[in-house]
């Protein structure tokens, strides 16, 4: 063929042929025009004489990630053959589904000339896995080998979706009215397929030709798009000549008007039997849209369509009325689709874990605190954090298979930063426990929403204050009570002095006037006094020694308030800062993250910080003080502390909770 003279490529069908023959019609300047090729890699930048009737996958693509999107799954399989063909389609669609926040979780990929055993090992590989939703990108398959194993793998149920590309479609077009039976091992698979308008070039020609396969019309449309140019060029008055050339190939006739006949070849538009046939700036057939099927009772019955601009609709394209700037998938509609297993509710797409595999659950098996959770000798899983995790599945609408694993020796607080690692590792599929929500932690793994309050706090050791007899002498010092008891007395003395000329209260016998005048300064403090004061003078020392009094009874009574409710800290810490500043040893509990904060965050030398694996070791520490041995102070998560504090006097917490966190279950499967 490239010996003689050859103006233009019709063909071929094969993307993974395509791509070779484009690189030989580069060099030979002869334009391919390709009716099935649908890889997207397949462009124009890298192979400039290749053209494309038919629509790209990448447009396909996305028309099957707005279907993903409109029914909410966030996480599928695609299976796919391992060509050109398969990969760069699956490529284009991973970015696509990434556009709408969801992602193909597993890849596989089946060899060319894949048989029944390759499929199987693909499905039996798949079925462990969290997503039920399956995109089969293949070349189409008259014997739906991949449908026959998935359903001797019980893999064609309710719990299953099944979405393909339209492979299915140019499969189903090739099948007889005595193969129609076959539909019956597709009953509720989804499909997407080429959507062409209906001209009136379609009524010349018999209806079974037009709708048996639409790339046998894209095939006529091309070889007209071809006829078209080949006219167009000669009637410019061109001459089809060539130019020998000698290459690895041997010698090779070059089109000396390659170029000219692409220009004229790419601004070709006419009406063909698919609809309008014209080139984007891809030299893509300017593409027009798809529907899909969904197979049911042994029918095909299209449940909508989709475009780039009308987004999924129950309305046939071509009565839509579309502003082409818009996008309008916000509008998205289907009809009714059957899934597999005869079930019209939108399935839930995916599992997290089955009886044949349950989940792993990674529980820390803690030494201390193990009210939380722990491992008893009897392998009895326990604690207040699996009493949560019990009734929370209680509100899932669905059976959730587990067990428990311990992750730890017991004989000392596991690491829980290694335990989320294990998570995100695949070791276990979710951790249960007292999980702190920390940021290097959620970079790596899901957490549920927190199901309890906590945060770092500060403990100290601290001296309670005993009431004792004479306690009420306390507030005030000797001497403050010296002075008052002399105010008492010079007060008493300056009234009388100022009243008993005067005032007859003030008047009699000495022994008289002396138990006057002392009841009548002492009495102040209690109730108003039986004698009045008469003298202007009086009254006003009386004024400024009621006011006296009520400062020096305010002062007492919240003195001896304190005295009585307050414990007394016999430690200068009063908070992170203060503590930090001191540089002296620092408790932490094993396996918390307050180490890697403190040591971190709060760059405190990793040498002050001391390991302690029980309250008993916390108690001891405090006592011993950091000068013995001991610490100064212990950073811990406050649960934690007020266990602690239930069980041990002496001991408090300072200042405020310096970070606000929350305990949750670790999961890397979340939807």
């Amino acid at each position: 063929m490239l010996e003689r003279d050859v103006v233009a490529i019709i063909g071929p069908q094969s993307s993974t042929v395509s791509h070779m023959i484009s690189q030989i019609a580069n060099g030979v300047q002869v334009p391919t025009i390709s009716y099935a090729a649908t890889d997207p890699t397949l462009s124009s930048l890298q192979f400039p004489y290749f053209f494309r009737i038919t629509q790209s996958d990448s447009y396909q693509m996305a028309a099957m990630a707005n279907l993903i999107d409109f029914y909410g799954w966030k996480e599928v399989i695609a299976i796919h053959t391992d060509d050109e063909y398969g990969r760069n389609g699956i490529f284009s669609l991973d970015d696509e589904v990434e556009k709408r926040m969801s992602k193909i979780s597993y890849k596989f990929a089946l060899p060319i000339n894949y048989n029944l055993d390759d499929i199987t090992n693909v499905l039996n590989g798949s079925i462990p896995l969290g997503p039920r939703v399956y995109i089969i990108h293949i070349n189409p398959d008259p014997a739906l080998k991949i449908f026959q194993v998935a359903n001797k793998l019980n893999m064609m149920t309710s719990d299953y979706v099944w979405l393909t590309t339209d492979w299915l479609c140019t499969t189903l077009s090739s099948l007889t009215p005595k193969d129609q039976s076959v539909l019956r091992i597709i009953e509720g698979v989804v499909g997407i397929c080429q959507h062409t308008a209906e001209t009136s070039l379609v009524k010349n020609f018999g209806s079974n030709f037009y709708r048996s396969n639409v790339y046998g019309s894209y095939a006529y449309d091309t070889v007209w798009a071809v006829a078209h140019t080949i006219d167009t060029f000669l009637n410019q008055e061109n001459n089809l000549t060539f130019t020998i050339a000698e290459s690895q190939f041997g010698k090779l006739k070059i089109f000396d008007g390659g170029k000219l006949f692409v220009k004229i070849l790419s601004e070709i538009n006419f009406k063909g039997l698919t609809g309008p046939i014209h080139f984007d700036g891809d030299r893509n057939l300017v593409p027009y849209g798809y529907k899909v099927i969904n197979i049911i009772k042994l029918a095909v019955n299209n449940v909508g369509y989709w475009s780039n601009h009308s987004g999924l609709s129950i309305k046939p394209l071509e009565s839509l009325k579309v502003d082409k700037t818009i996008s309008s998938v916000s509008n998205d509609k289907l009809g009714v689709i059957t899934w597999p297993g005869g079930k019209t509710d939108r399935p839930r797409g995916w599992v997290i874990g089955d009886t044949e595999r349950p989940l792993r659950i990674g529980i820390p098996k803690r030494a201390s605190f193990v009210k939380f959770v722990t491992e008893l000798s009897n392998h009895t899983i326990e604690g207040y954090c699996v009493d949560v995790f019990k009734e929370a599945l209680k509100l899932v609408p669905y059976e959730l298979p587990y067990r428990f694993v311990p992750f730890g020796d017991g004989l000392s607080n596991p690491s829980y930063d290694d335990l989320v690692k294990f998570v995100k590792d695949d070791v276990f599929d979710g951790a249960v426990g007292d999980i702190a929500i920390v940021t290097n932690r959620t970079r790596i793994v899901d957490y549920t929403q927190p199901y309890a309050t906590t945060g770092l706090v500060i403990v100290v050791p601290i001296n309670n204050s005993k009431a004792a007899t004479w306690v009420f002498l306390r507030p005030f010092t000797t001497e403050m009570w010296c002075v008052t008891a002399m105010a008492f007395v010079l007060i008493a003395i300056v009234i009388w002095l100022l009243e008993h000329r005067v005032n007859d209260d003030f008047r009699g016998p000495l022994k008289r006037q002396l138990v006057t005048i002392f009841l009548f300064s002492f009495s102040t403090l209690f109730k108003k006094n039986q004698e009045d004061t008469v003298s202007p003078l009086g009254r006003m020392v009386m004024v400024v020694w009621l006011f006296l009094l009520m400062v020096i009874t305010s002062s007492y009574t919240a003195s001896l308030t304190s005295i009585l409710t307050v414990q007394q800290l016999s430690s200068p810490i009063t908070g992170i800062d203060s503590l930090v500043a001191t540089h002296l040893p620092i408790g932490y509990q094993v396996g918390s993250f307050a180490y890697t904060y403190l040591a971190e965050s709060l760059f405190v030398p990793r040498s002050s910080l001391i390991p302690l694996g029980s309250p008993d070791e916390y108690a001891r520490a405090l006592l011993l003080g950091p000068h013995n041995g001991g610490v100064a102070a212990i950073v811990d998560e406050l649960p934690y502390v007020e266990l602690f504090l239930m069980d041990h006097d002496g001991f408090a917490i300072v200042g405020q909770p310096f970070t606000r966190s929350g305990w949750g279950f670790v999961s890397n499967l979340l939807p």
